[in-house]
């Protein structure tokens, strides 16, 4: 007995002396994360608050009908969030599979007497209460979780054509499922993006990927200038959008309306805005507080707003990114990479139709345009990158 006991304690010194060796190992948390989420949050429910007075009082009654919707859905975020960020993380990888399917049987439900219409779009199902949900949303989580566990059990054969096969079969069928079930185009592409994102970082070559893009880009600006001429006369709404957005003043009045009003509140605007509050254009743009928010950032805060908005998202990206670079293994290193990609693309997308450089999408700004669903989720992710920067071991 005395014996093991003295084996005990050889062993413990040994262990005190390597630690000292090779300094203190302390537990990384990213409270700069959190910190840029707490700001882009509280920007978006001033902005949010700013925006939707005005058409909350004509059509609730109540000016913070909006802004008191979302505080919920951001206070229900957190709790999630921090639910989440205790996990560890290696869960993910024995239900990242059953999440897929669950979000496929999810998006399944829109088309049975559950699913709910709203506004010409059928994409919610109801939920009790009178609350609905966009199962479009739990497909990004889904994949963002189950891509990494396809990648790491392939191992080096993702470097081959056959294993990015694999991945891009997995990813393309639940993008599919987006489309066919829900009939939301700019989620499916979303899905897409962030599968084809997860496989360049792990490739070793860069070459063939820009390639891929310049062609594919130069095919879509061939095909867009060719249905421009020739589908005038097209009913098909996603045909439409690509002409309003080659054409929004001959389309004005039928779907190029919003578009109009949003370059207008955007060159309106000027360096520094009109002022908290004193944008006109909001009185009358439909929806204003979904998809073209930003535009009224443009005009009430300006190009000034606009830089702020945009080096917070840089800054949650940075530290999404270190997060990845630092993540104790692969798989909660690609989670990190899928989360970077979500938002990078949703940001990069919602720019992109506020200012009229690609057609209208419904995409929305992340932390800042109105969604409960979406913001529940985006909490979700975050969380996740927390849990992962918890994992990060650091020497002191």
């Amino acid at each position: 007995m005395a014996k093991k006991q003295r084996v005990r304690k050889q062993k413990a010194g040994k262990t005190r002396d390597r630690e000292k060796r090779s300094g203190n190992i302390i537990r990384f948390f990213d409270f700069n994360l959190l910190t840029v989420l707490i700001f882009l949050i509280c920007f978006g429910l001033v902005m949010l608050y700013s925006t939707t007075a005005y058409s909350a009082l004509v059509e609730h009654e109540d000016s913070m009908y909006y802004f008191k919707r979302q505080l919920i859905f951001y206070g229900a975020g957190f709790v999630g969030m921090y639910v989440v960020e205790k996990i560890d993380y290696h869960v993910y990888i024995k239900w990242a599979k059953l999440i897929y399917f669950f979000s496929i049987f999810m998006m399944a439900l829109v088309q049975t007497p559950l699913g709910k219409e709203v506004k010409g779009a059928r994409r919610w199902i109801r939920l009790p209460f009178g609350q609905q949900l966009q199962p479009a949303e739990i497909a990004k989580i889904a994949i963002i979780l189950f891509i990494p566990v396809l990648i790491c059990n392939l191992g080096k054969e993702i470097k081959t054509w056959r294993g990015i096969q694999k991945v891009l079969l997995w990813g393309g069928f639940s993008a599919v499922c987006v489309l066919v079930l829900t009939d939301n185009l700019s989620t499916a592409i979303i899905v897409m993006g962030i599968t084809c994102i997860m496989i360049f970082v792990v490739h070793p070559k860069t070459k063939p990927f820009v390639i891929l893009a310049v062609v594919g880009l130069a095919c879509v600006i061939a095909g867009v200038k060719v249905l421009g001429t020739m589908l005038e006369t097209s009913k098909n709404f996603r045909l439409r959008r690509i002409l309003v957005w080659l054409n929004p003043e001959g389309h004005a009045e039928d779907g190029g309306y919003q578009v109009l009003q949003g370059l207008y509140a955007v060159g309106s605007g000027g360096f520094f805005g009109k002022g908290l509050g004193n944008s006109a254009q909001k009185m009358i743009m439909p929806e204003v507080q979904n998809d073209m928010i930003l535009s009224i950032v443009c005009e009430e805060l300006g190009v000034f707003g606009v830089i702020i908005v945009l080096v917070l998202f840089g800054l949650l990206l940075y530290r999404l990114m270190f997060v990845a670079q630092n993540a104790p293994d692969m798989y909660g290193s690609l989670v990190v990479t899928g989360i970077f990609a979500h938002v990078a693309l949703q940001v990069v997308l919602n720019i992109a139709v506020v200012t009229n450089l690609i057609p209208t999408t419904g995409i929305t700004l992340p932390f800042i345009s109105y969604g409960g669903t979406s913001s529940l989720f985006l909490m979700v992710e975050m969380g996740v990158a927390l849990g992962v920067s918890r994992r990060i071991k650091i020497s002191e």
